[in-house]
């Protein structure tokens, strides 16, 4: 995920070194949630759960072993990539605990609340503007 602008003073000089060791050498080329390989081609399903190669089994959504093969209906190949990520939301905290190496699929569902929170503080602000420039809103 791109780093923001406003953000960019928050992370060290040497991020790209550090996000390369949390997620390559620290978490060994796996998400650290749900275990998929970085940059392998994979089948998932809509559910989230997914087929492990080395393992020769299907996993869930947080790499739990499927006791049965689930229905391939929404089958689909996938290749997820690792990303470092701030487990608190907090760019400033780059201490080991606080970084985790997490697939695209778990880094949004770990984001899914924070993206909710500034999506309704987007919409506050740009409402304010309206009012602030254009008037009140029409009733509805």
């Amino acid at each position: 995920m791109p780093i923001r602008p406003e953000l960019r003073n928050f992370y060290p000089i040497d991020w790209p070194q550090l996000s390369a060791v949390i997620r390559f050498e620290r978490a060994g080329g796996r998400c650290e949630r749900c275990g998929r390989p970085h940059g392998h081609i994979i089948v998932c399903l809509d559910d989230g759960s997914w087929y492990d190669v080395q393992a020769d089994a299907w996993r869930t959504d947080r790499g739990q072993t499927l006791r049965s093969v689930p229905d391939l209906s929404s089958a689909r190949l996938s290749v997820p990539i690792l990303a470092t990520c701030h487990r608190e939301h907090d760019p400033s905290r780059n201490g080991d605990a606080d970084l985790a190496a997490w697939c695209q699929r778990c880094h949004l569902e770990h984001d899914r609340p924070e993206h909710l929170r500034r999506r309704r503080l987007t919409y506050l602000r740009r409402r304010a503007i309206g009012d602030l420039f254009l008037g009140t809103y029409p009733a509805i």
